[in-house]
């Protein structure tokens, strides 16, 4: 199976993930190359009419003002690569480092980059081959592109560097000699291409944001099964009460509850709430046996999930655009005979858009914080035992110790919320004087999402433990595979273990992203 890249087709952040992930390999349309080389063509123009081009006949970054003549050109940009490659720090996951080559791929093959379809050709056979250049983490601006991270891709192109074929790491022009791939030959503009964009906070963002999305639509579940968990009232859930305020994440929320619930008989109808309560009603005011609405971490689901689904559709949509962008400097059009000095490679965009998200997935941590206090405190959790300790309390001290992981993660999320984009530092002799930490608040966004499904994970294992006290014949029908999923991995605990293997696990499966925690723990 292949991917084809069509001028005109968007690619969708799943098919994006789905190709880094299964490692599928694409090829260029007939029409894509037609394109590709128009554009190079009109560059070539371009330099024999003797136009002044920034990156073709000039020099880039702080020397900007410099005049080099294009019989240079192969050096300029071979010492372009040389110099912006200066990450530092622990080594991007592959399938992140494959989702940033082709994101880099889709924008290229726009044919608006100007690169010569040879050398397209070569980035192409590099990704299909399986080489997976090294990329350190650490030190992109995102902001002239994402110049460390796609510098080490575009080194190994040119037979430079390092990066890892069949499990080792070889030298650059080893691993490609091992495929049969010939490395490339830069001329004018070429290494200003494959790196003065925003593929790489693309690419990782796109993972990211496609494991967040799967993360909010298993939580969603969750939710109604920590409902049940917790004896919680279904009535707030239904969605004649949401079409009143019309927020699409809510409402979506509030349907997902509201069904998943109706036919459990764990979750409580509040019409019998109302009648046990009317037979207490005296003369006097007095305590009622149970509350008539229950805390907010249970009754205010759709108004806290809600905005975290729409604020992932938003991202997604912000992604996406930029996945599908000409997104370099300069830009050559041959439709308008013209080349434009532009800030495409700006990553600004990507760079809230991440920030959003980290809002978004610190907020499910917060609601799955809650939960979990109201599942291990007696005198919040509607009749369960404490710690969900149903057997020998004091002896055991049942899941005491889970509350300590999710408390201490929940608070590091905090910290990590502290947005990216607004924290521009100049560079390049005031030349690049704002700059977005793109990729930055990507890799930042990949951390805070691992944390999430850490805490989501032991809400999970409590609301099953909690299910098995009330008694499990009780679950909805919707809520069962879940429970029964849960429990392939987690026993019932009537013992005190260590659960960490248990939560690792549990998160794997929330996020369906294995190498995702593996990339954390470099």
């Amino acid at each position: 199976m292949t991917f084809t890249l069509r001028i005109g087709e968007t690619v969708r952040l799943d098919r994006l993930d789905c190709l880094a992930r299964d490692r599928i390999p694409v090829v260029l349309a007939a029409e894509t190359r037609v394109r590709v080389r128009s554009s190079r063509e009109a560059l070539d123009r371009f330099v024999a009419a003797g136009r002044v081009i920034y990156g073709v006949n000039t020099s880039m970054g702080g020397f900007v003002d410099h005049l080099v003549p294009v019989d240079q050109a192969r050096l300029l940009q071979e010492n372009l690569l040389a110099a912006v490659a200066t990450n530092v720090g622990p080594h991007i996951g592959d399938e992140a480092v494959r989702a940033i080559m082709l994101a880099r791929i889709v924008s290229l093959a726009r044919g608006n980059s100007a690169i010569a379809p040879g050398n397209l050709d070569k980035l192409v056979a590099v990704y299909n081959a399986g080489i997976v250049p090294v990329v350190p983490s650490k030190g992109s601006l995102g902001t002239s592109g994402d110049l460390g991270p796609l510098a080490a891709i575009a080194l190994v192109c040119t037979g430079r560097w390092r990066a890892r074929l069949d499990g080792q790491v070889r030298p650059g022009a080893e691993a490609l000699a091992a495929a049969g791939v010939e490395p490339m030959v830069l001329s004018y503009k070429e290494g200003l291409a494959l790196v003065n964009g925003t593929s790489g906070m693309v690419g990782l963002g796109t993972l990211v944001h496609q494991a967040a999305t799967r993360l909010v639509a298993a939580y969603q579940l969750v939710s109604a099964l920590s409902i049940e968990g917790l004896a919680g009232m279904t009535k707030p859930f239904d969605p004649r009460a949401h079409a009143v305020k019309p927020h699409r994440g809510q409402l979506a929320v509030a349907r997902s509850l509201w069904e998943s619930l109706s036919d459990s008989s764990l979750a409580l109808n509040e019409t019998d709430t109302e009648r046990t309560l009317a037979a207490e009603m005296d003369v006097m005011a007095k305590a009622g046996s149970v509350p008539i609405e229950d805390a907010y971490s249970i009754r205010c689901t759709p108004q806290i999930l809600g905005p975290v689904v729409d604020s992932l559709q938003s991202v997604g949509e912000v992604l996406e655009a930029e996945l599908n962008s000409s997104n370099d400097n300069p830009i050559v059009l041959p439709e308008e005979n013209e080349v434009f000095h532009n800030g495409h490679f700006h990553g600004q965009y990507v760079a809230m858009a991440m920030d959003h998200l980290v809002l978004a997935m610190v907020t499910v941590t917060n609601l799955a914080n809650r939960r979990v206090d109201r599942f291990l405190d007696k005198s919040n959790s509607n009749g369960l035992p404490a710690f969900l300790c149903h057997e020998n309390p004091g002896v055991r001290l049942g899941l005491m110790g889970g509350q300590f992981m999710t408390a201490s993660v929940t608070a590091e999320n905090r910290t990590l919320a502290v947005p990216m984009s607004v924290q521009s530092l100049t560079s390049t002799a005031d030349f690049q004087d704002i700059v977005s930490f793109g990729f930055v608040a990507a890799r930042r966004a990949r951390e805070v999402l691992v944390n999430t499904a850490y805490v989501v994970a032991f809400e999970l294992l409590c609301a099953c433990q909690a299910v098995d006290i009330r008694g499990r014949e009780g679950l909805s029908s919707r809520t069962r595979p879940l429970y029964e999923r849960v429990r392939d991995i987690v026993p019932f605990l009537d013992r005190d273990e260590t659960i960490t293997p248990y939560l690792e696990e549990l998160a794997v499966d929330l996020l369906d992203w294995q190498s995702l925690l593996e990339g954390t723990r470099a």
